[in-house]
């Protein structure tokens, strides 16, 4: 009898990640395909270093990963290339190794948010806060501005230029921004009471409330708009096709 063959892996990279949307669907997936010699696994790192450790350990088996919070930046010094996209957002949240061991980054973020959000817009949908600056909302904004928007990014620290802080937000602003994506951890469960200090009193139905959050599926930030008229959305959509997106880009392995 040969050898048993190890199963082709995949996996998520990220930090406290054992809520991870990623493994559940890739596992259907995979049942789905009657992919028997597929795995999804989790890469919970303390450290992006550690991802060295990660590729060493499964070289001849990993054929790729998703990148999630909070490694999306960190993890593109560890490529050998770069998509255009990926390098125009500034965050990586998809990378495929080539049979010699060549590590690409690609973002799918931006794809899954633009696709999810398109049905939602009507032509007043013209400008947009996005809430926090990290990875996530690097693709968010790039997405925006390819159809569009002016794009407005809110920050709990000053920072100048096109950041401003939750408390410069007010009736006038909230009023001329329509739509509003927030790309903060705020309000992921477990700790699902907590939400983004806007002013919720000023938003109306002419308002879309946008959240990458998708667990739980209404967030208190989406109640309250919701509460005041408000298209709502979770990210949920965002995730399945941004995971789509990444399927195609390994088959390419």
């Amino acid at each position: 009898m040969g050898k048993e063959e190890k199963p082709k892996l995949f996996g998520l990279l990220g930090k406290n990640i054992s809520y991870s949307f990623s493994r559940g669907y890739f596992a259907e997936k995979f049942e789905s395909l009657e992919l028997k010699n597929h795995k999804y696994v989790n890469f919970d790192l303390n450290n992006i270093e550690e991802l060295k450790d990660v590729l060493k350990e499964y070289k001849k088996q990993l054929i790729g990963f998703n990148v999630t919070i909070p490694y999306k930046e960190e993890v593109i010094p560890f490529l050998d290339k770069i998509d255009k996209k990926a390098s125009e957002i500034g965050a990586v949240n998809t990378v495929r190794i080539s049979k010699k061991g060549k590590l690409k980054g690609f973002n799918t973020d931006y794809y899954g948010f633009k696709e999810s959000l398109k049905p939602l817009l009507k032509k007043k949908h013209k400008k947009a806060l996005v809430l926090g600056t990290g990875g996530a909302s690097k693709a968010v904004a790039f997405a925006l501005k390819k159809m569009n928007f002016k794009v407005l990014f809110v920050s709990r620290r000053e920072a100048g230029g096109n950041v401003i802080t939750y408390q410069q937000i007010d009736e006038t602003l909230i009023k001329d921004y329509l739509l509003i994506v927030n790309c903060t951890p705020l309000g992921t469960h477990p700790n699902v009471d907590y939400c983004p200090d806007i002013p919720y009193e000023f938003l109306g139905n002419s308002h879309i409330l946008y959240d990458l959050i998708y667990n739980p599926t209404k967030t208190r930030f989406l109640e309250k708009g919701e509460e005041k008229g408000a298209v709502i959305k979770n990210g949920l959509e965002m995730l399945e096709l941004q995971a789509e997106k990444a399927w195609e880009i390994w088959q390419k392995s």
